[in-house]
């Protein structure tokens, strides 16, 4: 059985209380937070032949086929290849299954994720099974990124929002699941993962605390003059693109804040505090925006898998970040 997160307890209670389960649900929400084993879990609760309100029975014979992957009524869409799109002749093996009769004489389920990998054609061809589906049929997408979804698409499903636990949920979760780390480690990771628990335990087996040990550590050594930005753009290969976008937008977003507050609380965690703090004394406020206007276009740019040149585009970054304190 999917796991059961503590913060979605209420959700889960709302969603086993319907008298009548909609045909589609939108289980929508930042990444890292459970959505995937929600799923997974309404999924089981859903062909199984005696559930509970605590979930699936795990006993019947529809519990044991889904467990072991043969569950005929059961379809799950995702992505061929890691970050790749969902294909049309993808949705349409799915609008197949749809029209199909239950072989076990029950419900059939699908399950989309992510719902935002549907290029516009699979998205299209969706449509009708999402109004319509045949049968005692329930669909379930999951989104990280909702604002991404056609508003046809959204517009006929059930729209659920998930939960992002509180940090002391979240803190007392991870104490669990990561018990070898310190509780300081465990905040700090919480932090990088913009407080999705999950996503905290990802980064901790990718060894994130390292890899941004090494990029602060380039950072200062950057201002210091003690290395060029090729230099460093070089020696931070294996540090995902994505990871140091998001650093610097974070960094940018808390000079400006700081410029705006002088609130010395607000200036993020420790390991850049001085260093974010320090420029935004030293550089106008009109040059910070204009970096950070700069970066997150190429965030967008890179979370888009466009086709950058990794050292190059590094390259552009910390030329702007060394030329940021001093005049415009």
């Amino acid at each position: 059985m999917a796991d059961a997160y503590p913060w979605q307890a209420s959700l889960w209670q709302q969603l086993v209380g319907r008298t009548q389960h909609a045909h589609a649900y939108l289980l929508h929400g930042v990444a890292g937070i459970g959505k995937r084993a929600l799923a997974e879990r309404l999924m089981a609760y859903l062909l199984c032949r005696q559930p509970t309100d605590v979930g699936a029975c795990g006993q019947c014979k529809a519990c044991h086929l889904l467990a072991a992957g043969t569950h005929p009524d059961n379809f799950i869409l995702q992505p061929e290849e890691p970050d790749k799109p969902i294909k049309v002749d993808q949705v349409r093996e799915l609008v197949s299954f749809v029209v199909q009769t239950a072989q076990l004489g029950g419900r059939k389920v699908v399950l989309v994720e992510p719902a935002e990998a549907m290029n516009l054609n699979a998205a299209n061809a969706l449509l009708k099974s999402l109004e319509e589906p045949s049968g005692d049929t329930v669909l379930l997408l999951i989104s990280h990124q909702p604002s991404r979804l056609l508003p046809t698409v959204k517009s006929r499903c059930v729209q659920q929002a998930c939960p992002l636990p509180t940090p002391a949920m979240s803190l007392a979760w991870l104490a669990q699941a990561l018990p070898d780390c310190s509780e300081e480690e465990r905040d700090e990771l919480l932090y990088l993962a913009a407080g999705s628990p999950l996503a905290a335990v990802r980064l901790q087996a990718q060894g994130v605390r390292q890899q941004r040990a090494q990029v602060v550590e380039g950072v200062k050594k950057l201002l210091k003059q003690q290395l060029a930005p090729s230099q460093l753009a070089e020696s931070w290969n294996a540090v995902p693109l994505p990871l140091l976008f998001d650093w610097f937008c974070d960094w940018a977003q808390l000079m400006l804040r700081y410029q705006l507050t002088r609130d010395d609380a607000g200036l993020g965690q420790g390991d850049m505090r001085k260093v974010v703090q320090y420029l935004a004394e030293k550089t106008p406020q009109p040059k910070v925006l204009k970096v950070q206007d700069w970066l997150l276009a190429q965030r967008q740019k890179v979370i888009g898998k466009a086709n950058l040149n990794r050292v190059l585009l590094l390259e552009a970054l910390l030329v702007q970040w060394a030329s940021l304190p001093g005049p415009g």
